[in-house]
């Protein structure tokens, strides 16, 4: 996530379209590993209930590091937007 935002920003002061929509396709990368995260700890949930209160504080750190590529993706998009002129939202078939 912290990469997509980097290569974001780098895009942005680019103008370059080839590496915004790079970033957009490693979003749903991280949409993948935050799956995998919460179906692991909700599982380890489920198994013993002392480890809720912390899977539950690594749930938080992982839907915010995911809600960070979506903002990466977001500037990417803008990129897009600003350097062609046409409105894409590259990952809006995931909902």
């Amino acid at each position: 996530a912290s990469d997509m935002l980097h290569r974001s920003l780098d895009s942005l002061v680019a103008r370059d379209v080839e590496a915004a929509l790079a970033v957009c396709d490693d979003d749903d990368e991280v949409d993948q590993i935050y799956d995998q995260v919460f179906r692991e700890l909700l599982t380890f949930m489920i198994e013993d209930p002392k480890t809720i209160q912390r899977a539950t504080y690594l749930l938080w750190t992982a839907h915010d590091l995911e809600r960070m590529a979506d903002r990466a993706t977001n500037v990417a998009e803008r990129v897009i937007y600003s350097v062609t002129g046409k409105m894409t939202e590259t990952n809006a078939s995931k909902y």
